[in-house]
C-alpha cells in the first residue's frame, strides 16, 4: 500500500512516529536526464548544519534506498556529536550502479539538489563515491567537501577513517587485555578497499596477525602483493569463524553482527569502519552475553568526519590528527560508562551524543 505521495506506508510511519524517526527533513531528487534518483535526509541540526557522505549503490528498491538514507542519516547525528563536532547528521544515497550510470551530468544534478538546500546539508564521500565526484559536485554546490588538495579540500578521508578506527582498537585492546598494543593479537578485516586496507598498514605496523576477506579480488591482492605474510579467509563466514581471533573488523557495508554471525563469532571484539553494523538493536546484548565487547561503529570510525568538516575552516592535516586520535579516550569513555551505568557500549554512546544534542536544543 502506497501513500496518495507515492512514499510507502511505512516509511511515512518511520519518518513520523517511529523510535528510529524524528528526521527533519526527508527531500526526493531525480533528474530524468541524467538519470540520476537520489534522496538526502537531514536527520537533526541541532549542532549546527548536517554533514555526511554521498552513498551511490544499486538499491535493490527505492523503499530499500530510503531506509538507508535515514539510518545513515540518525547515525551521523551521533557520529557528529560524539567527534565533538558542530554539526548534525545528513546522509544521500544515489540509487544505481555508479560503474554503470555514474556520470558528469549526473553529479552536478545531484549538486544542484544539494545547493537547493542552502547548506543545511554539507556532502562528502561515502560508498561509491570518491575525491574527483566530488570536485564534480563542488561545481553546482559550495556546501561540499572530501574534494581534492587542488581544488581547496582535504583529499582522500579514508586515511584519518582508518586511523581512527585503529585507536578504537587499541582502547579495545586497553579494555579487554590492558595494554593498548596490538602485537601479537590476530585480527580479521573484512573488506579491505578504500578504509580497510589503510587499517591494514596501522595493524602490520603495530606488530598485529592480519587475516583478510573482500568480495574484490583485486582488493585482496593490493594487500597480499605487498604483505605476502597476511592471510587470506575464502569469505566473511569462513573469517569470522577463523581459529584464535582476536578482533573481527568489519569495514564493508552494514548489517554485518546479526544473530547468525555473532552466534560463531570467535573474536573476543568487534572494531571496524563499517556504519550501522549491528542488524536490529538486540544484536549487541548477544555480543554482550558472548563477553564480546563491541565498540560502536559511529565513534571508532569518526576520523573521516572530522577530516571534511575541517576543511570547511582550512584544511590542516596534523589538527585533524589530534583530534582523530582523541578517539581513543572518547572509546575508552564510553566503556566505562557502560559499566557504571550497567548497559551496553552502544547504549552508553547514544546517551552521551543524546545528551549534548539535547543540551544544543535547549540554548
Amino acid at each position: 500500500m502506497t501513500h496518495v505521495t507515492g512514499a510507502p506506508v511505512d516509511v511515512l510511519h518511520t519518518l513520523f512516529q517511529s523510535e528510529q524517526g524524528g528526521h527533519e527533513q526527508v527531500v526526493l531528487c531525480q533528474d530524468r536526464a541524467s538519470g540520476l534518483k537520489a534522496v538526502i535526509a537531514i536527520h537533526s541540526t541541532a549542532l549546527g548544519p548536517a554533514l555526511g557522505g554521498t552513498r551511490f549503490y544499486p538499491y535493490a528498491s527505492e523503499k530499500e534506498a530510503v531506509a538507508d538514507a535515514l539510518n545513515l542519516a540518525r547515525g551521523m547525528s551521533y557520529k557528529n556529536a560524539m567527534a565533538g563536532l558542530d554539526h548534525g547528521g545528513g546522509k544521500a544515497v544515489v540509487i544505481g550502479d555508479p560503474e554503470q550510470i555514474k556520470s558528469e551530468e549526473l553529479l552536478l544534478a545531484y549538486g544542484r539538489f544539494v545547493a537547493s538546500l542552502g547548506g543545511r546539508y554539507v556532502t562528502a564521500c561515502d560508498v561509491g563515491t570518491y575525491v574527483a565526484d566530488m570536485d564534480v559536485v563542488a561545481r553546482e554546490c559550495r556546501w561540499t567537501t572530501g574534494r581534492s588538495p587542488e581544488n581547496g579540500g582535504a583529499g582522500d578521508s579514508s586515511v584519518l577513517t582508518a586511523f581512527g578506527v585503529f585507536q578504537g582498537m587499541r582502547a579495545s585492546a586497553q579494555h579487554v587485555w590492558g595494554d593498548p598494543t596490538l602485537r601479537g593479537r590476530k585480527v580479521g578485516v573484512a573488506g579491505v578497499g578504500k578504509v580497510g586496507h589503510y587499517l591494514v598498514e596501522h595493524l602490520l605496523s603495530d606488530g598485529a596477525e592480519v587475516v583478510i576477506t573482500d568480495v574484490r579480488e583485486d582488493s585482496v591482492r593490493r594487500i597480499t602483493d605487498k604483505h605476502p605474510g597476511v592471510a587470506v579467509a575464502a569469505d566473511t563466514e569462513a573469517l569470522i569463524r577463523t581459529e584464535g581471533l582476536d578482533i573481527y573488523a568489519p569495514c564493508a557495508l552494514g548489517g554485518a553482527l546479526n544473530d547468525e554471525s555473532v552466534a560463531v563469532l570467535t573474536a573476543k571484539v568487534v572494531c571496524g569502519a563499517a556504519n550501522n553494523q549491528l542488524a536490529h538493536p538486540g544484536v549487541e546484548k548477544d555480543l554482550a552475553d558472548r563477553s564480546i565487547l563491541y565498540a560502536p561503529d559511529y565513534v571508532v570510525n569518526a576520523g573521516g568526519v572530522i577530516q571534511v568538516a575541517d576543511e570547511l575552516n582550512g584544511f590542516d592535516f596534523d589538527r585533524c590528527k589530534a583530534k582523530a586520535s582523541k578517539i581513543f579516550d572518547t572509546t575508552l569513555a564510553i566503556f566505562a560508562r557502560a559499566k557504571d551505568d550497567g548497559i551496553p557500549p552502544a547504549a552508553a554512546a547514544d546517551r552521551i551524543a543524546e545528551q549534548r544534542m539535547a543540551e544544543a536544543r535547549r540554548r
